[in-house]
C-alpha cells in the first residue's frame, strides 16, 4: 500500500477532516494541544531573557506579546475547529489564494522546523549529560527517534500524550516546589543574579528597548496556533447541551497557549532565581543543568538529581517534538503538493522535517534562537494578522468576502492580492524597520509595525479589488448529496471536500485536484484573474456509481455553463 493511501499515517493531511475520523473527545484533543506546556524551550528562553533583561522588563514583554496575540489566535483556533481544516487550508481561503498560500506554508514549516531543532538540541544536551555520548551523535539520535514516534499521527500521539502527563506533572511539580521553598525564593525570582556573573541590578528596572525586544521575540509564538490547529481540526462537532465544554476545550487548547506561557514564565523565573544562586547564567540556560541544580537541593545527590532532570527533559522534549514533527510534516505536504503536484505521503515529510532539523542543530541553533525568533516574528505575525483581518473585518464587518472559507484548488485563483499582498507588504516594511532603516525606535517595534499593517491592509485591498479574487468558480452537486466518489482515486468524501472536474469528466477530491499537474486549471476561465461573473459547474453526465449519488435529471451541461471547457 502506498504511504499516501494509509489513513493511519495520513490523518487526512491536505484535506477536510471528515466526521468519521474525528472520534476523539474534545478533552482528548485539548490534552494533545496542551503539550506546548512541556516544552523546555520556554524554560531556556525565560532564563535567557530574565538574566539579560531583568524580571520586570521580561514579564512586561511577555504580557504585551500575549495581549497582542490572544485575539488573533482565538479567531483562528475557532475557525479551524469549526471548519475541520488545518491552518494551511484555512489560509488559502482567507485572502491568499491557492498558490499564494504556498508561501505561508513555507513560513509555517519554518516555524515548526526552528522549534523542532531548538527543542531537539535541548533533548540532545540531556542525552549527552546522561550517557556521555558526544553531542553531535546525540543530535543524530534525537532526530532519528522522532520518526517512528510521529509516523502514526494522532492515533499514537493522543495516547502517548495522555499516558505521559501524570509523570510529567509529578516531575515538574517537584522542581517548582523545591525552588519555591528555598530561602529568599521570591527575592531571587524578582532580582536574578547569576553566580560568578556581573551584578545585574542595572537591568532590574524597566527598559523600553528590553521590553519590546522580549515582546518582539514572543510575537513569533502567534504562529504556534498553527500547531495547535493541527489537532483542533480533529475536534468533533459540539453536541447539543455540551457546547460550553466544547468551546472551553478549543479556547484553552488553542489561544490558551498564550495564557499558559505566562504561567510557565513565572514557574521558569522561580526556578532560574534559585539556580542563579548556584551556577552561572550559561549553565542555567541549559534545561538539563537547570533542573539538575533544582533536584540536587531535593535529593542531596548529584547522580540522582541528574537522572531526574534527564528523565524530565527527555520526556518533555519527546512530547513537544511529536507536535513539531507532526505539524511540520503536514505543512511540507501542503507546500510540495502545490509546487510538485505530488504527494508521496506524510511519512516522507516526517523524515524530511527531522533531517532538516538535524542540520539546524549541527549549525548550533541553540545559541542563536533569540535572534532567529525576533527576525521570524516580522513574517509570522504578518501572516496570522492578515488572516484574522480577512476572517473578521472582510467577512463579518464589510461582508465583501464570501462567508464560506474556500480551500479547494478548483475554486480558487492562484493568488489573492488581499491576504497575500498584505502579508508581503507588512513583512517587507517590518523587516526594513528591523534592520534599522527607519530608526532605532521602529527597529525595536518592527514586529508591531508588521502587525498593524497586516491588520489594516486586507480591508483596503479587498475594497480596492471589490472582493473579486476570492472565488474563481464554484461546483454544483445534486440536491441532497452528502458524499461523492472521486473519479480519480475512487475514494468517497464529503461534498465539502469535492469539486466538479471537466478535465476528468466527473467529481474530484481536493487532494487529487491538488496533485493534478496535467489539467492546467481547465475548469476556470483564468486561474490568475477574474473574467466575468463567478460560474458554477455541475456534474457532467456519468454513471450513478461514479457520482456516488443519483444522476442529475435536470442539470445544465458543462459546456452550456462554461463554453470554453468544450473548446
Amino acid at each position: 500500500m502506498a504511504l499516501a493511501d494509509n489513513p493511519q499515517l495520513e490523518d487526512y493531511s491536505l484535506r477536510y477532516t471528515p466526521s468519521e475520523f474525528r472520534t476523539w473527545s474534545p478533552w482528548m484533543i485539548f490534552l494533545s494541544c496542551l503539550v506546548g506546556l512541556s516544552a523546555m524551550a520556554g524554560y531556556a528562553l525565560d532564563a535567557a531573557f530574565v538574566n539579560e533583561f531583568g524580571f520586570g522588563s521580561s514579564v512586561l514583554g511577555f504580557a504585551i506579546a500575549a495581549v497582542a496575540t490572544l485575539p488573533l489566535t482565538v479567531v483562528i483556533a475557532f475557525a479551524i475547529a469549526r471548519k475541520h481544516i488545518d491552518i494551511d487550508l484555512l489560509t488559502r481561503g482567507s485572502g491568499f489564494g491557492y498558490l499564494g498560500s504556498t508561501l505561508t506554508s513555507l513560513v509555517y514549516a519554518t516555524y515548526t522546523l526552528i522549534f523542532l531543532a531548538y527543542e531537539g538540541a535541548i533533548m540532545a544536551q540531556a542525552l549527552t549529560a546522561l550517557t556521555g555520548l558526544e553531542i553531535h551523535l546525540s543530535y543524530v539520535a534525537v532526530s532519528v527517534v522522532m520518526i517512528p514516534l510521529t509516523l502514526y499521527g494522532m492515533t499514537f500521539s493522543s495516547k502517548f500524550q495522555a499516558w505521559t502527563w501524570p509523570l510529567w506533572v509529578v516531575l515538574i511539580g517537584l522542581a517548582v516546589v523545591t525552588a519555591a521553598t528555598a530561602p529568599h525564593a521570591g527575592a531571587h525570582m524578582l532580582h536574578p543574579t547569576p553566580l560568578n556573573s556581573p551584578d545585574v541590578a542595572g537591568v532590574a528596572g524597566l527598559s523600553l528597548v528590553a521590553v519590546f525586544t522580549v515582546a518582539a521575540a514572543n510575537l513569533s509564538l502567534a504562529t504556534q496556533v498553527g500547531e495547535q490547529g493541527d489537532y483542533l481540526r480533529l475536534m468533533p462537532d459540539p453536541k447539543p447541551g455540551r457546547e460550553r465544554g466544547w468551546r472551553l476545550a478549543v479556547l484553552f487548547g488553542g489561544p490558551g497557549f498564550a495564557l499558559f506561557a505566562i504561567v510557565v514564565f513565572f514557574a521558569s523565573t522561580l526556578l532560574v532565581g534559585y539556580a542563579d544562586t548556584q551556577a552561572g547564567a550559561g549553565q542555567v540556560a541549559i534545561p538539563v543543568d537547570l533542573f539538575t541544580i533544582i533536584y540536587q537541593r531535593l535529593t542531596g545527590n548529584h547522580t540522582a538529581a541528574l537522572v531526574l532532570a534527564g528523565v524530565l527533559v527527555l520526556l518533555s522534549q519527546i512530547k513537544i517534538n511529536i507536535m513539531n514533527t507532526y505539524s511540520g510534516s503536514l505543512s511540507w505536504s501542503n507546500f510540495f503538493s502545490r509546487l510538485l503536484h505530488r504527494h508521496p505521503g506524510r511519512a516522507v515529510w516526517v523524515i524530511f522535517q527531522t533531517a532538516l532539523a538535524l542540520v539546524l542543530m549541527e549549525l548550533d541553533i541553540f545559541d542563536h534562537i533569540v535572534t532567529v525568533l525576533a527576525l521570524y516574528a516580522n513574517v509570522g505575525i504578518a501572516w496570522v494578522a492578515a488572516m484574522v483581518s480577512d476572517l473578521v473585518i472582510n467577512r463579518r464587518v464589510l461582508k465583501i468576502a464570501p462567508a464560506h472559507v474556500e480551500f479547494r484548488r478548483a475554486h480558487l485563483f492562484n493568488v489573492n492580492p488581499v491576504g497575500f499582498g498584505s502579508m508581503v507588504i507588512a513583512s517587507a516594511f517590518s523587516i526594513m524597520a528591523y534592520f534599522g532603516l527607519f530608526g532605532a525606535v521602529l527597529a525595536a517595534l518592527a514586529p508591531f509595525v508588521s502587525l498593524a499593517l497586516a491588520v489594516a491592509l486586507p480591508p483596503a485591498l479587498a475594497l480596492a479589488t471589490r472582493g473579486r479574487w476570492y472565488l474563481a468558480r464554484t461546483s454544483e452537486f445534486p440536491a441532497g448529496a452528502e458524499r461523492v466518489t472521486c473519479g480519480v482515486c475512487g475514494g468517497h468524501y464529503d461534498v465539502v471536500d469535492m469539486a466538479t472536474c471537466p478535465f476528468h469528466g466527473g467529481a474530484i477530491c481536493s487532494l487529487c485536484c491538488s496533485t493534478d499537474g496535467a489539467c492546467k486549471d481547465a475548469c476556470k476561465p483564468n486561474p490568475w484573474r477574474p473574467v466575468g461573473a463567478v460560474i458554477a459547474l455541475g456534474l457532467p453526465a456519468m454513471s450513478p456509481a461514479l457520482a456516488g449519488v443519483p444522476a442529475p435529471t435536470a442539470r445544465t451541461t458543462l459546456s452550456a455553463q462554461h463554453p470554453e471547457v468544450s473548446q
